[in-house]
């Protein structure tokens, strides 16, 4: 299944041969993590978060997207605000390497040819492929792979002929509650029907390139 996914992801990246517009880029920002340690703030950047990301623009409305994004996570019950999770004083650290397929909406006309500045709201959802280290029967870590379910809200602007900058903030609902090793079977605390969640928020600048689409129907 990850090679399938890398593979699927090493396709679209380096699809150019079409007429609409691309863009290649990066990503800079912050993680944090949602689950049974640590805070429960849902948006508050603790760690560094980079990516690259690669966009397909096949209308002024929608994208597809790829990206691979490398962050660490970590949560430290004394920084939390719950009181009963102070007094457990548990902490864990972990790294995300993730893999994310999906498509763009731009809520507004985004026509990079446009001579005028262009800004718009945009959401983008997908799949996401991740990897993370969990801690096996045997008591030594291991790489795990699960899915994740991005939901992402951003607004992002043309603020030069090739070059577009964006502000996101986006959720991963993931496929399991073991991020911070509180399901391994050897142990297990908190809430073990609640599978966890990590949030990317940052700013990413992308440069366009491709012969200028005519993004009419195809017949």
């Amino acid at each position: 299944m990850k090679k399938a996914f890398v593979v699927l992801f090493v396709v679209l990246t380096t699809h150019v041969v079409s007429a609409q517009i691309h863009e290649l880029g990066l990503f800079v920002g912050g993680s944090n993590f949602i689950g049974d340690v640590g805070g429960t703030s849902y948006i508050k950047p603790d760690q560094l978060a980079l990516g690259v990301l690669y966009k397909w623009n096949r209308s002024p409305r929608y994208a597809w997207r790829a990206s691979y994004t490398y962050a660490d996570i970590q949560g430290i019950d004394r920084n939390s605000d719950d009181r009963r999770r102070q007094a457990r004083g548990f902490s864990f650290s972990n790294r995300i390497s993730e893999f994310s397929l999906g498509m763009e909406f731009n809520f507004l006309e985004f026509n990079l040819h446009n001579e005028r500045r262009v800004v718009s709201p945009y959401i983008y959802s997908g799949v996401s492929y991740f990897s993370y280290r969990v801690v096996n029967n045997s008591l030594t870590t291991e790489t795990a792979w699960d899915f994740s379910i991005p939901m992402t809200l951003g607004v992002k602007a043309s603020i030069a002929k090739h070059l577009v900058l964006g502000a996101e903030i986006g959720a991963r609902y993931t496929l399991t509650d073991n991020l911070e090793g509180n399901n391994t079977g050897i142990v297990t605390f908190g809430n073990t029907n609640s599978d966890d969640w990590y949030v990317f928020t940052g700013a990413t600048l992308t440069y366009t390139f491709g012969r200028r689409p005519c993004y009419c129907r195809d017949y």
